[in-house]
């Protein structure tokens, strides 16, 4: 009951509810790339870089409904997971799983993400 009252005490702000709103557009931008991946790499990489994006989604919602003074580790943790991201995309075009175009779509998002994670993290410090 107490989490309850923790979230409706500290509801998102409209910059938070959009970084959650791009992370979930840039899960299906990279979901159906996956789909594209040739079979040795989508069960391997292409679920890795799957589950990053998820993981990023779920500190970012966690994020955003946490109190100010817990908000800068979460994101942080975010901001991490991005930067993981940014690393596993590249492979995915280094082992040829994805193409040019493709790469530099999803590495754009990627940025855009870290930039939105810096963004927030200086507001709050």
């Amino acid at each position: 009951m107490s989490k309850i009252l923790c979230l409706l005490s500290h509801p998102p702000s409209s910059v938070e509810v959009s970084l959650v709103q791009k992370v979930l557009d840039f899960y299906k931008v990279c979901h159906d790339s996956v789909k594209l991946f040739p079979k040795l790499e989508r069960y391997s990489l292409g679920q890795k870089i799957e589950n990053t994006i998820l993981e990023i989604l779920e500190l970012t919602l966690q994020a955003a409904y946490q109190p100010k003074y817990r908000k800068i580790e979460t994101i942080r943790k975010a901001s991490d997971k991005t930067d993981l991201l940014k690393y596993l995309l590249r492979l995915a075009y280094n082992v040829e799983a994805v193409n040019l175009k493709k790469y530099l779509l999803l590495e754009e998002k990627a940025i855009e993400l870290g930039k939105m994670f810096g963004g927030w993290i200086k507001s709050l410090t």
